[in-house]
């Protein structure tokens, strides 16, 4: 696609993006036209383009490189200090959410997630086993942050570190249990958690908090000599209340890579999620209530009391994840363990006692009822433009499936609650499309996906992934007749992976987080990044950025 074919359909408009949705209908000019998603850009009915642009060309250099016109702030990298308690900003950074303050959208609170640490936090770690000051600042510098941040006269985004607000979440802050297996036998019989760390992507609800996921937890888990069933849940956190901490049992226990919250039909909550692993599946959980927006955070109840569903691409269905379920299939002697499941029949029927047993092992039980495996399941994002879902399939190397690819799925009307759903590859990963291994999503209000990838980074620049380079951000139209093809907007520095795309509510600011730049270094005398290039600094830092320059007709 070239540049002016992609400029004139950036400034199609929504109404004609609609038209242009083959088999979806007109729209009426706004994102809020379906049901709605808990996504704040469309929650403040702005309608912009989010921006035209120069697409740039793929990069190897340690920088992160933007189309002219536009620049970056550092908002907040590793170690710096977050408020006057001298709490520090985490690593690992990912996931972004903003919250505007008094409406404002150069003013708010943003919420960062922080994945996992490495080299430039723990230092070598000798004999393959961390000290115990390792450990401790293993756990510290997980988790998540909260940080207020501005942006002063002379446009400069930054933080405001004498906020009331700004606080760190991490391995030793206490975490609530709701829903079946709070208290079970599952948990040790346990009401609350110690901390939460592994926190990859995440999404926000309908009252304005923020749901992060437990990833890959294991490691830590075992590390720090704490339960592993305590972890790989979604966690829930307001970001203005610091004693809100909820753990989300309902959700399932999987590695969690995001939430993407909408509405059915009939307006009782849903919410999907992936679980990020090779031959891993596709989740989707309905509450039993109907969201009432009066009643504020407390409709956070709706995520305790719900059915989890699993989906079956092959027929296009959801099926329930529920110990009847579950029951009904162990209760067959034809019964079979697939492929990822480990144990007997009856090892299995003792294994399996209760709803809380089937969300605490929610992988094997999935499996065991007919969800199907598929390539790694990260970012899914509802559209706000027809309640169509997009799923990031990363990759899996082990079917073949080097680049990934993204999956839309069409729910019958259109109605996020229905258990039958079609569904198509929106878009494929390789030479043709120039991305590989797509990971985050986000929609500006236009319809334009904007995708940031996750090459990983022992293969960038080597073999079949030498072309794409660096990791990078792409922005793809979702309909019309450039639907599907991608422009390059960034590339990121060495070794690093782009994530937590998130656009402030009129869409000129795009917090962006830039994940593990030089996670090759082996020797702390010889960094293979040292982004973000601070004088005097001999290590790289993970940052969130606030990039601007966004310009609309």
């Amino acid at each position: 696609m070239d540049r002016r074919t992609f400029l004139s359909y950036l400034g199609t408009g929504a109404a004609a993006l609609a038209a242009a949705s083959a088999g979806l209908g007109t729209l009426e000019g706004k994102a809020s036209a379906m049901s709605p998603t808990a996504d704040h850009l469309f929650g403040y009915r702005t309608n912009q383009v989010s921006g035209y642009f120069d697409p740039i060309e793929p990069s190897k250099a340690d920088e992160l490189i933007l189309p002219n016109g536009f620049k970056y702030d550092v908002v907040a990298a590793f170690d710096d200090i977050i408020n006057e308690a001298g709490e520090k900003f985490g690593q690992g950074s990912d996931y972004n959410a903003f919250f505007p303050i008094n409406g404002s959208n150069v003013h708010g609170l943003l919420v960062n997630n922080h994945e996992y640490t490495n080299i430039f936090g723990l230092g070598p770690i000798v004999g393959g086993k961390m000290s115990q000051d390792q450990l401790e600042k293993n756990l510290y510098y997980q988790g998540m942050s909260v940080i207020e941040v501005l942006r002063d006269e002379s446009g400069v985004w930054q933080m405001d570190t004498s906020s009331k607000y700004a606080r760190r979440i991490n391995g030793f802050t206490t975490f609530e249990f709701t829903g079946p297996a709070n208290r079970s036998s599952a948990l040790n019989h346990a009401s609350t958690a110690q901390g939460t760390f592994a926190n990859c992507s995440g999404g926000v609800t309908f009252w304005n908090t923020v749901l992060s996921c437990e990833e890959n937890f294991s490691e830590t888990a075992e590390a720090s000599k704490l339960p592993s069933t305590h972890y790989g849940w979604v966690v829930e956190i307001d970001p203005f209340d610091g004693s809100f901490l909820k753990k989300h049992t309902a959700l399932g226990r999987f590695n969690h890579e995001n939430t993407a919250m909408g509405l059915t039909k009939d307006r009782r909550i849903v919410v999907y999620m992936g679980d990020d692993k090779k031959d891993a599946c596709v989740y989707k959980y309905i509450s039993n209530g109907k969201y009432v927006p009066e009643q504020g955070r407390s409709n956070s109840a709706l995520l305790t009391d719900g059915t989890l569903y699993v989906a079956n691409l092959k027929n296009g269905k959801w099926i329930p994840v529920t110990y009847e379920a579950l029951s009904k299939v162990l209760a067959s002697e034809k019964f079979k363990a697939p492929a990822g499941v480990k144990g007997s029949r009856e090892e299995l029927m003792k294994q399996y006692q209760s709803q809380a047993d089937v969300v605490t092992n929610c992988h094997e039980a999935a499996l065991m009822l007919g969800g199907m495996p598929t390539d790694r399941p990260e970012d899914i994002e509802i559209s706000p433009f027809d309640n169509t879902v997009f799923i990031c399939h990363t990759n899996n190397d082990a079917h073949g499936n080097i680049h990934g690819h993204i999956t839309r799925i069409f729910e019958t009307d259109n109605d996020l609650g229905s258990l039958e759903f079609d569904f198509e590859i929106f878009a494929a990963g390789g030479r043709q499309s120039g991305f590989s291994s797509p990971d985050n999503l986000a929609f500006d209000s236009r319809g334009n996906l904007w995708v940031v990838t996750d090459i990983s980074s022992s293969s960038t620049n080597q073999g079949v992934y030498t072309a794409f380079m660096n990791n990078g951000l792409f922005v793809i139209p979702t309909a019309g007749p450039s639907k599907g093809a991608a422009m390059q907007f960034a590339s990121g520095p060495k070794d690093c992976e782009l994530t937590g795309p998130f656009f402030t509510p009129d869409e000129r600011t795009l917090f962006l987080s830039v994940q593990h730049p030089g996670e090759n270094t082996t020797d702390l005398s010889k960094p293979t990044s040292l982004w973000p290039h601070r004088e005097g600094d001999s290590k790289a830092r993970c940052a969130v950025v606030a990039i601007s320059g966004f310009r609309f007709n």
